[in-house]
């Protein structure tokens, strides 16, 4: 990330749970771990990811077919896809353009 992360949100999940929650706790960012069964917390999301990839892609067989679909969905996500919540830029471009704003304060 071009700037410093200070916290996560995650959902809870059980994979790879302590080494992740071990590494942040080393690194200083803190966790902000959502309550089970409470998928508005995390809607918007989750949703995304619903209506833009699953329901329109044709789900392949193997997880390795699947992992490879969703890298490329990801690459959409953050360097293609305008987003309203940032002023119709990409998550790309939202962070070189806060990264500049970082660099020209010094």
């Amino acid at each position: 990330m071009p700037f410093p992360v200070r916290a996560i949100q995650v959902d809870g999940g059980s994979e790879f749970r302590a080494q992740f929650e071990e590494t942040c706790q080393k690194r200083n960012i803190r966790l902000f771990v959502l309550p089970p069964r409470s998928p508005k917390l995390n809607g918007h999301v989750e949703r995304t990811h619903q209506e833009e990839f699953y329901q329109v892609v044709e789900l392949p067989e193997s997880i390795s077919e699947l992992q490879e679909k969703l890298r490329v969905q990801e690459g959409v996500y953050n360097n293609i896809r305008p987003h309203q919540a940032l002023g119709q830029r990409t998550p790309r471009e939202f962070c070189q353009e806060w990264h500049a704003t970082q660099t020209e304060r010094g």
